[in-house]
């Protein structure tokens, strides 16, 4: 049975207006995200993939086009969105616990059964041990998963990773992967990651967006077989098709048009 689609954009453009001018920055943005399934967005610098997050999260509104989210239209933030940013932004001053609470107090959703829900999440990223720490006792890759726990603790439909994993060291990058994806699979989240690393978007993703920039438009979509959607990102990287698809996607991001 096909999954029904959580995500639609449609002819979305968006043009930036400043003091010195305008700026396009996406022009005519066509795709649908399945429930459940796993996006990466990949480009080069200015390509617009932040933009695309950043207007499905209602932060601002697109030039014109249409965002639909379960086929309402996207007019501004919403508790169906979790945002998880490359740095982790955690309060100091808070320990681990109270700072995978933040979300929950904001929104006025902190209940006893919310509160659980954050401390299992903590649990599975493996750092319930912590959770009377303060961030400055935890590494970078410790830090994220906190951030996203904290992102996940107030139950949003739909997951969106700009960049997530990028100051992180390789080999943190490589076990935050299988982390991040194991819980969300097990979660059944939808999700959708901004990233650079070509690696990263075969290794975790379903799909992938290949962007072009000046104006940032969609230049193809691939999606990746069940040989590698089907493992574990480390895993994946080892199988048979991963460095093929690393060659189509280098190629396509690699020549004009």
């Amino acid at each position: 049975m096909k999954s029904r689609q959580i995500i639609r954009f449609q002819d979305v453009c968006k043009t930036y207006v400043t003091l010195n001018g305008e700026t396009e920055a996406l022009r005519n943005i066509n795709f649908a995200v399945s429930e459940g399934e796993f996006v990466a967005i990949l480009g080069p610098s200015g390509c617009g993939k932040s933009t695309i997050l950043s207007l499905l999260a209602g932060l601002f509104p697109p030039t014109s086009g249409t965002i639909l989210i379960r086929d309402k239209k996207v007019h501004s933030p919403s508790r169906q969105i979790g945002y998880m940013l490359q740095q982790d932004y955690l309060l100091g001053w808070r320990t681990i616990k109270q700072n995978i609470m933040l979300g929950l107090e904001i929104s006025r959703q902190k209940t006893r059964a919310n509160e659980q829900y954050a401390l299992e999440l903590l649990e599975e990223m493996e750092l319930l041990s912590f959770q009377n720490h303060y961030p400055h006792q935890l590494s970078g890759g410790m830090r994220q998963r906190v951030a996203l726990v904290r992102t996940l603790a107030t139950r949003p439909d739909i997951l969106l990773l700009d960049e997530p994993f990028s100051a992180l060291d390789y080999t943190t990058r490589l076990r935050l992967e299988d982390l991040v994806i194991e819980t969300l699979r097990r979660r059944k989240k939808t999700a959708l990651l901004v990233t650079h690393d070509i690696a990263e978007a075969i290794a975790m993703a379903d799909r992938i967006i290949v962007m072009n920039t000046k104006p940032g438009r969609i230049k193809k979509i691939i999606p990746l077989p069940a040989s590698l959607t089907s493992k574990p990102p480390f895993a994946s990287r080892k199988a048979p098709d991963f460095q093929k698809y690393f060659q189509l996607i280098w190629k396509e991001m690699n020549e004009n048009g």
